[in-house]
């Protein structure tokens, strides 16, 4: 036959006919497909998809796909699948048609062939809370993300700014841990030097710790350190405070959220290897096994492993790094379980990435990028932990939900503390080391109740929700004897001796109950989201020599929210604002000479007013935001010699990100950033009106990727990165210089002896340039990483 038809799910009795809206409404899917034919693939497609989607062979023969890998709706994943073929899908009535482009008829000369086909249609749906969004157009970000207690909502429904980038884009990008993956955003930035053994960020110019990171919308459950992409199926930012959303995070941090989203086997079965290297002589190998079982396939069983050791992009370091991971799903008629187990460990020997301090206004220049000042040290962090979730349809419009987890983390060696302090004009400065060892472990949990009710014309989307968060830390270390040497000809250090068992030295109790209302009016065209959350912050902290309590604190807030998104001409342009608050524990007096010796004060708010436009084309969406954040902070009146939380710092700022496919075959992402941030109110006025420092005023990512037409499977790939220049210290004295840094890929995706076979290759820092990257902390800055190549092989079983 000329005409085949890929039909519907399997097991369906009939093949009644349903409209195109309904067809392009069926529920996202998980999808592995693998590259190959593309006739196959669309047979398999519809199969899985339970839609129909009807091709004439002659137009399929002879062509092939990258496959289809990840959750897509069904004109997501036919998109996808079919791009690079040179043909489209459009809907029809009962599902899709796949046909060779329009041509416009006029330019054809009256031929009976140049005619003008309707144009595709998407018909977005509104996103369950727990179910994953589908991948955007190019396959790199998905259409929506968590909103903490919210669910996953899309992204022109969200009152907030995030995006959420996908498995796809952190196979494609060779991305192993998720500052790799952030990499693409233009509202991050990193504070510590690349290479180091802790990763931290800043979102719209405020911290994130690595211990800030959630899992699955639940924080304390995600690896310290260096957080591994392997088992992560998204890596999601919400920009901007969220108390209301998330509750308050472990550490405080109120720039943003961090949110890794684990894998679950797909409907296909899944066995994929993977082998990289990296230029330094680091290999490694990853294996990725996915299957579902049952009759149904309601049982679900996901593993990943890594394993990589050798020489890194630090002169003479070397790093040993191990994962597993296991994920299993159980989604019945109402029931839906998941359980997440994962053992990361780290072990870097023989150096550090480092932090510098100037002892003059003076800015001396950087040292060649990879130089090791730090030889002989060395660090090892080690995580576990297991999280359990579960959902109950009470019925069709309300779900219980649950969920509890626990992390061991442990962690020994020269962690932290590793930097040049007070470097002069020449370069030589005074060190010292520091030797540690501490641990932390947390049990997390959460139990709430979401539905929706009606009263007239008005649907009432409620959650209510609670959380708890329980932490036990202790450490301890050493210091070495001080030091000289010279940053561009440095001696080995002195190393601190070990300083033994690492005692208890803190317990925090984070609870807290939340109650928020998504009010949808004119058919979703209004939707007004009004929030409360109670927080209580419960700290003790601990002598570590003695035992003896120095410290206990006990304190609550409640944070309001408001939210609202207006969709004047349809579903692809939103206009939307909110004010939202965040949390951070509240500074207890230490000063001993103070008037108010030990106060303990409130857990501070930092707010926010953001608004902006979002604008999705179908295959391109824009954001354009404006916002100011102020956050308090202690500072000490002179006259009275008492504290008190009357500082003030301020940001605002104006962002626009951009993702998805700029033409066939040709995908975006990033944007710019501009942030001015300042200090309004200071003690006793020293330093009002200064920039905070760390706070880059414009920041720019431009990713682009181009599927080559006359090679099919090949891609080629290119990114820019700017961060413009920046105070190091609050008294504005010294200042970094701006830098851009390029990086270039490609890749390709064939067939092996019938198998996926994709192969990468990338080169980070194209040019080798040497530069002092941001800010850490008052007064330190952070050295960026040399030229980097990445190669990796991946093979599908």
């Amino acid at each position: 036959m000329a005409h085949a038809l890929a039909v519907l799910s399997a097991g369906a009795a009939s093949m009644a006919p349903a409209h195109a809206q309904q067809a392009t409404a069926a529920a996202a899917r998980t999808y592995a497909i693998p590259a190959g034919a593309l006739q196959p693939a669309l047979t398999r497609f519809g199969v899985e998809a339970g839609v129909m989607v009807s091709f004439d062979a002659a137009d399929v023969a002879g062509r092939s796909t990258a496959g289809l890998q990840g959750r897509y709706g069904p004109a997501d994943g036919l998109a996808t699948l079919l791009r690079g073929s040179g043909l489209d899908a459009v809907a029809i009535d009962g599902g899709y048609a796949v046909r060779k482009p329009a041509v416009n008829a006029d330019a054809n000369l009256g031929s009976e062939t140049g005619v003008m086909l309707p144009a595709v249609t998407v018909a977005a749906t509104r996103t369950g809370a727990e179910d994953l969004p589908a991948a955007y157009a190019g396959g790199q970000v998905a259409r929506g993300a968590r909103l903490g207690m919210l669910g996953n909502t899309e992204a022109m429904d969200a009152p907030w700014s995030n995006t959420a980038y996908t498995a796809q884009t952190i196979e494609d990008q060779q991305a192993k841990t998720v500052a790799d993956v952030l990499a693409n955003d233009p509202t991050v930035r990193f504070t510590t030097s690349s290479g180091h053994i802790y990763e931290n960020y800043t979102v719209r110019g405020f911290e994130i710790g690595s211990n800030d990171l959630a899992l699955n919308g639940m924080y304390g459950l995600a690896p310290f350190g260096h957080a591994p992409t392997e088992f992560v199926e998204r890596v999601e930012v919400l920009r901007g405070p969220s108390a209301l959303l998330t509750g308050m995070a472990p550490s405080g941090a109120i720039g943003g959220v961090i949110n890794l989203v684990p894998k679950r086997a797909a409907a296909t079965p899944l066995t994929r290897l993977t082998a990289s290297y990296l230029s330094a002589g680091n290999g490694g190998a990853a294996i990725d096994l996915g299957r579902r079982f049952g009759n149904g396939k309601e049982f679900g069983v996901r593993f990943n492993g890594a394993y990589d050791n050798g020489r890194t992009g630090l002169d003479g370091q070397s790093k040993r790094r191990a994962l597993g991971a296991l994920a299993l799903d159980y989604t019945g008629e109402r029931l839906r379980l998941t359980l997440d187990a994962y053992a990361n460990e780290e072990d870097v020997r023989n150096g550090s990435a480092w932090m510098a301090s100037f002892a003059t206004p003076v800015v001396p220049e950087p040292p060649k990028a990879g130089t090791n000042i730090l030889p002989g040290t060395f660090g090892k962090l080690k995580n576990q932990a297991a999280v359990a979730r579960g959902e109950f349809d009470l019925n069709d419009d309300w779900t219980a939900y649950a969920g509890i987890g626990a992390l061991n983390y442990r962690y020994s060696g020269f962690i932290n503390g590793t930097r040049a302090n007070g470097i002069r004009p020449n370069g030589d400065y005074t060190g010292y080391t520091y030797h540690q060892r501490g641990f932390t472990d947390s049990v997390s949990a959460e139990a709430g109740l979401r539905g929706k009710v009606r009263t007239g014309p008005v649907e009432h989307r409620l959650v209510l929700g609670y959380t708890a968060l329980t932490m036990r830390t202790g450490t301890i270390n050493v210091a070495s004897r001080a030091y000289t040497s010279n940053i561009y000809d440095p001696v080995p250090p002195v190393l601190a001796r070990d300083p033994g068992a690492a005692p208890k030295t803190s317990d925090t109790t984070l609870t807290s109950i939340a109650l928020a209302d998504t009010m949808a009016f004119a058919d979703d065209r209004v939707l007004l989201t009004l929030g409360l959350r109670h927080q209580r912050v419960q700290a003790e902290s601990f002598n570590a020599t003695t035992g003896a309590r120095t410290a206990d604190y006990d304190q609550d807030a409640v944070t309001p929210s408001v939210g609202l998104v207006f969709k004047p001409w349809g579903p692809s342009l939103s206009l939307y604002g909110n004010y939202i608050e965040g949390l951070s524990q509240g500074d207890t007096v230490t000063d001993v000479t103070a008037a108010n010796y030990q106060q303990v004060f409130a857990p501070y708010k930092t707010k926010q007013m953001e608004a902006g436009v979002k604008w999705d084309t179908g295959r391109l969406t824009n954001t354009l935001s404006v916002f100011q954040i102020t956050r308090p902070s202690l500072i000490r009146d002179a006259v009275s010699n008492t504290y008190s939380p009357d500082g003030e710092r301020r940001h605002r700022g104006v962002e626009w990100t951009v993702q998805g496919e700029l033409a066939r075959g040709v995908r975006v992402l990033g944007g710019v950033a501009y942030t001015r941030a300042v200090l309004t109110r200071t003690a006793n006025g020293a330093w009002d009106g200064n920039s905070a420092y760390g706070t880059p005023q414009w920041a720019a990512n431009l990713g682009a990727e181009w599927d080559l037409p006359w090679v099919p499977g090949l891609t080629v790939s290119g990114r820019a990165t700017y961060t413009g220049s920046q105070y190091v210290n609050t008294a504005n004295t010294q200042r970094i210089d701006s830098w851009t840094r390029y990086d270039i890929g490609a890749r390709y995706v064939t067939k092996i002896a019938g198998r996926r076979t994709a192969f990468h290759a990338s080169v980070e820092n194209l040019l080798d340039k040497s530069y002092w990257a941001g800010s850490f902390n008052d007064g330190y800055v952070t050295m960026n990483a040399p030229r980097l190549f990445k190669l990796s092989t991946t093979v599908d079983f």
